[in-house]
């Protein structure tokens, strides 16, 4: 069971790092369904919930993020004088 939690804590992370990578909100969108649908079918099939409803759901959860979030949400290490 901790093995799983481990799993699921780390594709978080990743998805939460990665989300929302793009300049317009449509980027954003585009790329977090992407995102969200790879670690949502991970976690779908490591839950046991199945990869394809793990996928819709991660897929969903990440177009709306990369949507509501704006540009100046995003610091990919750019310094923020620039």
């Amino acid at each position: 069971m901790q093995k799983v939690f481990i799993n699921i804590g780390s594709v978080a992370l990743a998805a939460t790092l990665l989300v929302a990578c793009g300049d317009r909100p449509g980027e954003r969108a585009l790329s977090g369904a992407g995102i969200g649908a790879g670690s949502g079918a991970v976690l779908g099939a490591v839950t046991g919930m199945g990869p394809a409803t793990g996928a819709i759901i991660g897929g969903a959860v990440g177009a709306g993020t990369g949507a509501l979030t704006s540009k100046r949400d995003i610091n990919l290490g750019k310094p923020a004088w620039k």
